[in-house]
């Protein structure tokens, strides 16, 4: 991004909110009204900004943020906030999540209480005050194509297998196709060959799940990266080795609590950049699909700045 293109706030521009009026399977519609209302409170024109797909809630976010606002909110889960922060990263654009998704691991990793409305009344308080909180984004690039950002986590493990098969099939419906593609994917379990570089050191070994994490949690709760801190500059890499079947089933609830860093087969790193290569996987960040590997993964701090 140029000087030219970089957007900047405009401090007479509205408040743009993006909203997903299917995240956390609706259950969070009717309180979009009194979201709204709180975020008006700040004394700011509010811009509703809908879309119907993923793509195109990147693309009004864009849009948005080039026509001129004061700040984007993101009304959803970590993936309506995954869309939005493609148009802020890197700007001095205030963001703040209101979280009211699935999973809203980013939100939460980031100070923001888990109550909608609480969250909004937080965000309002701080287009008020004029405040705003730094803190860091991770950036991902491939081979080919522009690169992409993230707040939580990028998995590109076991989790990013199953998440991949889930979006193959077509039955069964909601989570028991989750479910359903872990059993697959379980059945089918073996380790595969990684190529890490961690800053700039070379390690080549066999691991059933590996994860990226600029913040601790993913997949609703799941603190894969316990000890990340979105405020530290680093990123912490968190490698599963040869765990077996019933090995990955006896640790994976210990993920909840962060306690699987306990497990021998299990290693943490703090980098600044990671560069990660492996055959047939395609990474998810912050729950959406990302990049087929390779990758490489770095921390920039401050890229984005809160409203907290």
């Amino acid at each position: 991004m140029t000087a030219a293109d970089h957007p900047s706030v405009d401090p007479e521009g509205p408040v743009a909110v993006l909203v997903n009026p299917t995240a956390g399977r609706g259950r969070h519609r009717g309180l979009l009204t009194p979201v709204i209302s709180r975020l008006a409170g700040a004394g700011r024109e509010v811009r509703l900004l809908e879309a119907q797909s993923a793509d195109q809630a990147e693309t009004v976010c864009r849009t948005a943020v080039a026509g001129g606002v004061a700040a984007l909110v993101a009304v959803g889960g970590d993936g309506t906030v995954h869309r939005a922060l493609q148009a802020v990263a890197g700007t001095s654009i205030p963001f703040g999540p209101v979280p009211a998704g699935t999973g809203n691991d980013f939100a939460g990793d980031t100070g923001f209480p888990p109550d909608p409305l609480a969250a909004a009344e937080v965000i309002a308080e701080a287009l008020r005050a004029g405040r705003t909180r730094p803190v860091d984004l991770a950036r991902l690039t491939g081979p080919t194509g522009p690169p992409r950002w993230y707040g939580a986590v990028l998995a590109a493990g076991f989790d990013a297998i199953v998440n991949e098969r889930a979006n193959r099939m077509r039955w069964p419906r909601g989570a028991r196709r989750y479910d359903l593609a872990i059993m697959v994917e379980l059945a089918r379990l073996r380790p595969r060959r990684y190529k890490l570089r961690l800053d700039g050191v070379p390690y080549e070994l066999d691991a059933v799940l590996v994860a990226v994490g600029n913040c601790p949690s993913y997949g609703g709760g799941m603190r894969i990266c316990p000890d990340a801190d979105p405020t530290d500059g680093l990123l912490d890499v968190v490698v599963g080795g040869r765990l077996d079947r019933r090995t990955l089933i006896r640790v994976k609830p210990s993920i909840y609590q962060g306690t699987h860093l306990r497990h021998p087969l299990v290693s943490s790193h703090r980098v600044r950049t990671v560069e990660l290569a492996a055959e047939g996987i395609t990474t998810y960040a912050d729950g959406e699909r990302a990049l087929e590997l390779p990758v490489a993964v770095t921390a920039v701090p401050g890229a984005l700045r809160l409203l907290r």
